[in-house]
């Protein structure tokens, strides 16, 4: 008897480990983390900044100065100012997730276009990169409008 509750208590335990493992899992793939590779792999710590409304860390891919448009407010303002704007808008929209829909590049110059989920509602990002000739690349352009319902 003393085996048998030994490999039920063992079993358990490991189930239990299995279900948190999974459930754990399930947490951190429900932000999507787009990684795009080669010429786009620019884009892949946006949109992870993106997707976690991490406006520190994507403030650190502006240009020092940018076109920032946010709903239906557009303005040419310095790094410092995007980060303000982008911060008040991920604290009335929360991020949820964040999906790639469109990658476009020329010489020195990538496009992206995604689709944000936030405070429940959907925005489309459009993001313009361009490079001085190096690998850096700077966002001269980020734009989020909401995304018209599909019927």
């Amino acid at each position: 008897m003393s085996k048998l509750l030994h490999t039920v208590t063992v079993t358990v335990a490991l189930l239990l480990c299995l279900s948190a493992a999974a459930q754990s899992q399930f947490v951190s793939t429900s932000i999507p983390r787009t990684q795009p590779q080669g010429e786009f792999s620019v884009f892949s710590s946006i949109t992870k900044y993106l997707a976690a409304g991490d406006v520190v860390s994507l403030s650190s891919w502006f240009a020092d100065n940018l076109d920032v448009t946010v709903l239906s407010t557009s303005r040419n303002c310095s790094k410092k100012q995007a980060r303000e704007i982008l911060r008040s808008f991920f604290a009335s929209n929360t991020p949820r997730s964040f999906q790639v829909t469109h990658r476009a590049s020329e010489a020195n110059k990538k496009y992206l276009i995604g689709l944000l989920n936030a405070g429940g509602e959907l925005f489309q990002v459009t993001i313009y990169a361009t490079s001085n000739g190096q690998d850096t690349y700077r966002i001269q352009q980020l734009s989020i409008s909401r995304q018209a319902a599909a019927y």
